[in-house]
């Protein structure tokens, strides 16, 4: 490369920039190595199989099944059940104009209910 005039094309396209060398020599086919053919076809051979022994793709072996339904109802939960219950003491504090009381009171109970409901949750199987 040193001693020869190396021209370099810039292009944009779809928010990227694209910067290349344009050498004479430059190799424009890429060479596939049987070796590496050879182990692609054994990846995708084994992918299928476990496929067919498992009945998922691997793709999604992520969110699925009851355990992520639980994971969900504990989050909302701990979520909803303080929450609603403190918007529900708020509302009873501006109808009986007396401060915070009513709020620190259901959200105390808001937070009971969720651990109760949590423990709940928790007794059943995950399958």
């Amino acid at each position: 490369m040193a001693g020869k005039p190396v021209s370099w094309r810039f292009s944009y396209s779809s928010g990227r920039i694209d910067i290349a060398a344009n050498e004479p020599d430059q190799y424009t086919e890429a060479v596939q190595d049987p070796r590496l053919t050879k182990h692609h076809a054994k990846i995708a051979k084994v992918r299928h199989a476990e496929k067919v022994r498992t009945g998922v793709s691997p793709g999604n072996l992520g969110m699925t099944g009851k355990g992520s339904a639980q994971g969900n109802r504990v989050l909302s939960t701990l979520i909803g059940f303080p929450l609603g219950s403190a918007l529900i003491g708020w509302l009873i504090d501006r109808q009986l104009e007396s401060s915070p009381k009513a709020l620190l009171v259901m959200l105390f109970l808001g937070i009971v209910a969720a651990g109760r409901e949590i423990w709940r949750i928790s007794k059943e199987r995950p399958e």
